[in-house]
């Protein structure tokens, strides 16, 4: 029973002599880490004061994946590739006017590789690596590594591959080994975009000799072995994780890709109600909480007894998106109209409890700025949306579906039952449907939604990235829910990606920005906030463009 308590698994009651024989057996973390999801979890009996080596972080979700690169892997599967695996290099911090703290995109930062040149006026990156690397299986890091890795990125498919592609980096004949510690990167134009896209959670480096004792002729990159088991050299490594429950992360004490993390171990717990995840924060039995409700961080940060934290999240747009090639959203008028009557002042209260910034009700007069997120010019206005339907041959209204995702429902239920409602004083009913968080991603690369409410952020900090992701009909990558297509529009984005004259890129992006929004395939609502909230006295979060925590840089007083 006392190793089951170690690993957080609260399954049964616990007498006072089990406790005194889980003392004998492990340390005091182990045991605080049993005894808290034991009682604090289950009975809310208890409170202890976490060690100051340990955080135990809950959030709704957890990985389904450890290999961010593995086909179907969420979000929280980048966060543990985060944890888990080294990049090349990463970004150092700033402190922005108010206090907070979020990664520097202008500051390119040594990790696995110890320096780099960059030569043929950006064509080729030489990056030299530490010697004294190792993974967490001790076998040392080489080059060879860093190639079968990248190699691997950009030949797997889907998400990983497009990622690499926004960088330039498409074709394993692009890298090569230069020596043991050395390696190189050969572009066939240089792309502004490269060097940040080797920052991100994608292009993380495997240990190539342990994975291919698991390849397979079906599966040469050995993506099904590493979905389940650590093949990393990061600054932490997998302690033990049982999915849907929780993932235990020990610190890599032979880290050498940067400074030893304070903390010794994270818990991270999955618990599917948000209301027992914000009452274990209140009560002191967990660290930080991220993933609640918007209406919990609101009351959270106004009752003061934790810290919450909201930074804008960097190039992201909450939005309804409708489906161009389904009817009646093939016609921009129809389109235009529903711009026109989504109801979001009562969305940005009641859904949102105004937890990030309106993105509507620009000046109509006044041309988009050369930036991302910009607010649109709709507004509520149902007299326009009627006329609109009535050009379009739907003066009497017409029936159609609205998606969103049970991850998300605690927003986007109020949303959706807040646009079913206001659309009905225009003739169009909805039907809600409700797809799993598991199945969300799917359901998105099918573009089968002729409604859907989505957000997406970009890992770089650009506006053509952003519309790479999104709006890019050549691409038509996943998130391109509205399989929206428009040739002008995609030279559009990639001469912005190009373009070294800072007039002539800010001519493109204002251009870019008036195509997308008088297409309107993807209405704008909010930028959102990245909000967490912790105790007091857990010290060091900093916002990064991934939104997870970095475990690196934590520390609790």
């Amino acid at each position: 029973m006392s190793a089951t308590l170690a690993e957080g698994v609260a399954s049964m009651v616990i007498s006072k002599s089990a406790i005194a024989r889980v003392q004998a057996y492990r340390s005091h973390t182990s045991l605080w880490i049993a005894a808290t999801m034991s009682f604090g979890l289950l009975h809310g009996i208890a409170h202890a004061e976490t060690p100051k080596d340990v955080l135990i972080e809950v959030a709704e979700h957890g990985p389904n994946s450890l290999d961010a690169m593995a086909p179907a892997a969420n979000e929280f599967a980048q966060m543990a590739s985060w944890q888990l695996y080294d990049r090349l290099i990463t970004h150092g911090t700033k402190t922005l006017p108010d206090g907070k703290v979020m990664y520097d995109a202008t500051k390119i930062q040594p990790e696995l590789a110890k320096g780099w040149e960059i030569q043929d006026g950006g064509k080729t990156l030489i990056f030299h690596l530490r010697e004294d690397a190792t993974f967490h299986d001790g076998s040392p890091v080489t080059a060879d590594d860093v190639k079968w890795s990248f190699d691997r990125a950009v030949s797997v498919g889907g998400f990983p591959t497009v990622q690499m592609a926004a960088g330039s980096l498409t074709d394993p004949k692009q890298f090569s080994v230069v020596d043991a510690h050395t390696f190189k990167i050969t572009l066939p134009v240089a792309d502004k975009l490269t060097l940040p896209d080797l920052a991100v959670p994608v292009p993380y480096v495997v240990n190539k000799k342990l994975a291919l004792q698991h390849a397979t002729n079906d599966d040469p990159w050995a993506l099904k072995w590493t979905s389940l088991n650590d093949a990393g050299g990061g600054p932490f490594k997998v302690g033990s994780w049982k999915s849907g429950d929780r993932i235990v992360f020990d610190r890599f004490d032979n880290w050498k890709s940067g400074p030893t993390p304070a903390l010794k171990r994270v818990v991270l717990r999955e618990i599917a109600s948000p209301g027992t995840r914000r009452a274990l924060l209140e009560k002191g039995d967990v660290d930080v909480s991220v993933g609640l409700p918007p209406k919990d961080y609101a009351e959270l940060a106004a009752a003061g007894k934790v810290n919450v934290i909201g930074t804008l999240m960097q190039n992201e747009q909450f939005n309804v998106d409708l489906n161009v090639t389904m009817k009646p959203f093939d016609d921009k008028r129809v389109r235009q109209a529903i711009a026109y009557a989504l109801p979001y002042d009562s969305i940005m209260k009641q859904a949102l409890y105004q937890r990030g910034e309106p993105l509507f009700g620009a000046d109509p007069s006044a041309p988009y700025a050369p930036k991302w997120p910009v607010a649109s010019k709709y507004n509520t206005d149902l007299d326009k949306a009627k006329a609109l339907l009535k050009d379009a041959g739907y003066a009497d209204g017409f029936k159609t579906d609205l998606y969103i995702d049970m991850s998300q429902t605690t927003v986007q239920e109020p949303m959706a039952l807040l646009i079913q409602e206001q659309l009905k004083k225009i003739g169009i009913s909805i039907e809600i449907h409700k797809v799993p968080g598991s199945e969300w991603f799917a359901k998105m690369g099918s573009k089968s939604m002729p409604m859907d409410i989505n957000y997406f952020y970009g890992w770089l900090d650009y506006p053509e990235y952003f519309y790479f992701w999104t709006y890019d009909g050549k691409n038509n990558s996943v998130f391109n829910t509205a399989n929206y297509s428009n040739p002008e529009l995609d030279k559009l984005i990639e001469q912005a990606r190009f373009e070294s004259d800072p007039k002539a890129y800010d001519a493109i992006i204002t251009k870019m920005n008036g195509i997308a929004m008088d297409d309107v395939p993807r209405v704008p609502v909010a930028h959102l906030y990245s909000d967490i909230a912790m105790q007091k006295n857990v010290k060091g979060y900093v916002y990064w463009f991934h939104t997870h925590l970095d475990l690196k840089s934590i520390s609790k007083e």
